[in-house]
């Protein structure tokens, strides 16, 4: 499956210009013959927003899912995106999947949150996997720092994701996550990975781009760099079951001797 990784911090603070991008985006992943466009964590407002996050928050079937969902059903090519989420009084950190026919599939809220600034914002969710049928593959969400917790995506591993889609506001000076720890994480559980980040100065965080999306023997198929991009990568569901085949990881581990994990 052709995906698009949109690397753009968009325009913070205005969801109408985001939806502008995402539709030039979209059109763009389209014609380059991606099946799936994924935008970055938090990409519907902006992420250093302050508390414009409570005020820009949407239902996960809001206003501005209804025109996401629209874009991709115009251009023929499902959407992955991050959005804060409001539920009663909670605002999540999430990320959601719309087909290629404008169908909500699924909808993840970020269980890990990074430091001050998103424990003040937002309510970590409690939901560690969800997951979507997509073209063929398995299609797991999770968020920007949920990645960097192994036994995340291990879970998601053992549920048979195919292709985990992480919308990311990863940000300096931690630029060997996206460097070294995506392609491993993508080896180590046996899966393709999507990496999808912001990228530039944004309030007081400088984020570094680096997007990719990395396939099961640990080799980025595309890499991005440190400006606007949009880059597309293939996960191929034949390579992904012969690596499996060959790669024992799974099928050697011995849950037995992981209590302490718990």
């Amino acid at each position: 499956m052709r995906t698009a990784l949109l690397q753009s911090s968009g325009r913070p603070g205005s969801i109408a210009e985001n939806l502008k991008v995402l539709d030039e985006a979209a059109a763009r992943a389209a014609a380059g013959g991606a099946a799936l466009l994924a935008a970055p964590e938090m990409f519907l407002t902006g992420y250093a927003i302050g508390d414009d996050i409570a005020r820009l928050a949407e239902p996960a079937d809001g206003d501005s899912t209804d025109a996401i969902a629209e874009i991709a059903a115009r251009h023929g090519v499902a959407v992955a995106y991050g959005y804060p989420e409001r539920a009663g009084d909670s605002v999540h950190n999430a990320a959601q999947l719309i087909s290629a026919d404008g169908t909500r599939l699924a909808n993840y809220r970020k269980t890990h949150l990074f430091g001050c600034f998103e424990r003040e914002h937002f309510t970590p969710g409690e939901q560690l996997i969800v997951q979507a049928e997509l073209n063929g593959l398995t299609v797991g969400l999770l968020v920007c720092y949920d990645i960097e917790f192994p036994e995340n995506v291990r879970a998601h591993a053992l549920a048979g994701t195919d292709l985990l889609v992480v919308p990311t506001a990863q940000m300096h000076p931690f630029e060997f996550v996206a460097e070294s720890m995506i392609p491993v994480r993508a080896f180590e559980n046996q899966m393709y990975v999507a990496y999808v980040n912001r990228v530039g100065q944004e309030g007081e965080f400088e984020f570094v781009g680096l997007s990719a999306l990395a396939g099961p023997d640990g080799v980025a198929r595309a890499r991005a760099g440190r400006a606007e991009q949009l880059v597309f990568a293939d996960a191929d569901p034949a390579f992904l079951a012969a690596s499996r085949e060959a790669n024992p990881y799974l099928r050697d581990r011995r849950p037995g001797l992981y209590r302490p994990l718990v």
